[in-house]
């Protein structure tokens, strides 16, 4: 039984990683199409730019697992992560972006079978480690589908795709990528 939970524990982090650092790279994909300006551009006066979103994303992964899981400090503030108007260069938010999920990442490895079912506090919820990665990679995936539909609604035609399936059901189908 040891073995197998030890392999569930080690395959769980494995895919959590993964998926968290391909949404890292279809958030640059999106960002080396965008210039700093369009990363700031809000489609209404209550909605979220993708600057904002990409501050969003460092604070939550920061605050769920660098500080909930990992121990550091939680020192994150929410609302300025939505109000923040500071037109910063996209260059500055990804560079935080990319240091945080390198953050997560190196957690994500250390986790253990041990630790999943561990009971943490976090952002005012009690929870468990397991629980607190299923949410935040959620959350993360979420919000990286809003950003490659913010970047297509400006770029248009423009948009180049990440990836485009390449075989016989895509070219029936007259299929796109993301």
């Amino acid at each position: 039984m040891a073995m197998e939970t030890r392999d569930f524990s080690s395959a769980f982090a494995s895919a959590a990683r993964g998926i968290l650092g391909e949404g890292m790279r279809k958030i640059e994909h999106c960002l080396d199409q965008l210039s700093d300006d369009q990363i700031w551009w809000r489609p209404g006066p209550h909605m979220n730019s993708i600057a904002n979103l990409t501050l969003h994303l460092a604070g939550n992964l920061r605050q769920w697992i660098v500080a909930g899981i990992g121990g550091a400090k939680d020192v994150r503030n929410r609302p300025a992560e939505f109000s923040d108007r500071s037109k910063r260069p996209k260059v500055e938010l990804l560079a935080t972006l990319r240091n945080v999920v390198r953050d997560a990442d190196k957690i994500f490895g250390g986790v253990g079978s041990d630790q999943l079912l561990s009971a943490r506090r976090i952002q005012g919820f009690d929870t468990t480690v397991l629980d607190a990665i299923f949410s935040t990679i959620a959350h993360f995936r979420g919000h990286v589908q809003e950003i490659i539909h913010m970047t297509r609604a400006q770029l248009g035609a423009e948009y180049h795709f990440d990836f485009v399936p390449q075989g016989l059901e895509q070219e029936a189908a007259g299929g796109t990528g993301v």
